[in-house]
């Protein structure tokens, strides 16, 4: 029985949390064309979390801090950030360069930052689980406050600042919230594979349907079948959790473009 390890336990509570958040906010990341701005702040993060340990702090902490630090930035720079991929690539090099660095000055730390790395859900430990738990509510609770004037700024920007709605604003906050996902994101699929969870199911959802909670909805769904299904896979295989998660997510892409071709070519 899967369930019988309360370490399978911890993955599977850490899964549902990741799902929840990066379905929602991975909906309207790749709504408003942002997903390389959000893969920077996951290297950001790693800088973060390696530095954390220098100083003697959990590398959670650090990387939290360090990509809500990122997306503050991006979102200040507002609709010019999507225009600057150059600045946004060097500063995930830069971050990944720093990263490299304290390891170097804390080379113990190496085993865990190949789990930052690529991911480690299994390692997820109690504590780390309440703290994401607390983390997702607060993304959520902000999303369902911001998740109109969102669409609106995403969707028709000059309109929406016409009627009163600041984009630079609601975006500033969006991006703080695309940091916290990316955080938690992390400790499922690592830094290097936070597409799997972020971009996948909401990029899949957006093909099937143009309704907004329908494709918030789906994206969630795509997200938790990937994570679930990925544990139990590595479970009952002994391949990387990682592994199937970013496998799923492919199926899951790709099974959602041959349904739109599909049904172009018979209707």
């Amino acid at each position: 029985m899967v369930l019988q390890y309360a370490f399978m336990v911890n993955a599977f509570a850490a899964t549902f949390i990741v799902a929840v958040v990066a379905g929602s906010v991975g909906y309207f990341l790749v709504m408003r064309g942002q997903a390389f701005a959000a893969h920077a702040m996951s290297h950001v993060g790693f800088a973060g979390a390696t530095g954390a340990v220098l100083i003697g702090l959990t590398p959670f902490v650090g990387l939290t801090i360090f990509t809500l630090l990122a997306g503050l930035g991006i979102g200040l720079m507002g609709d010019r950030a999507q225009s600057r991929d150059v600045a946004i690539g060097m500063v995930l090099a830069l971050s990944l360069g720093l990263g490299l660095l304290f390891l170097h000055f804390y080379t113990s730390f190496a085993g865990q930052a190949t789990a930052l790395l690529f991911g480690n859900v299994l390692g997820v430990a109690r504590d780390t689980v309440w703290a994401m738990l607390v983390l997702g509510i607060c993304a959520l609770v902000i999303l369902a406050v911001i998740a109109r004037p969102l669409a609106f700024a995403s969707l028709q920007p000059e309109l929406a600042d016409a009627r009163g709605i600041a984009p630079k604003t609601v975006g500033t906050v969006f991006m703080l919230l695309v940091a916290l996902a990316v955080s938690e994101s992390v400790q499922v699929v690592g830094i290097l594979l936070v597409f799997t969870l972020m971009i996948a199911p909401p990029a899949a959802a957006m093909r099937l349907t143009s309704h907004m909670s329908t494709g918030i909805a789906l994206s969630i769904s795509f997200a938790l079948a990937q994570a679930w299904f990925g544990l139990i896979l590595a479970y009952y295989t002994g391949w990387p959790t990682t592994f199937w998660i970013t496998l799923l997510g492919a199926a899951v892409f790709i099974v959602s473009s041959a349904i739109v071709h599909l049904k172009s070519n018979l209707f």
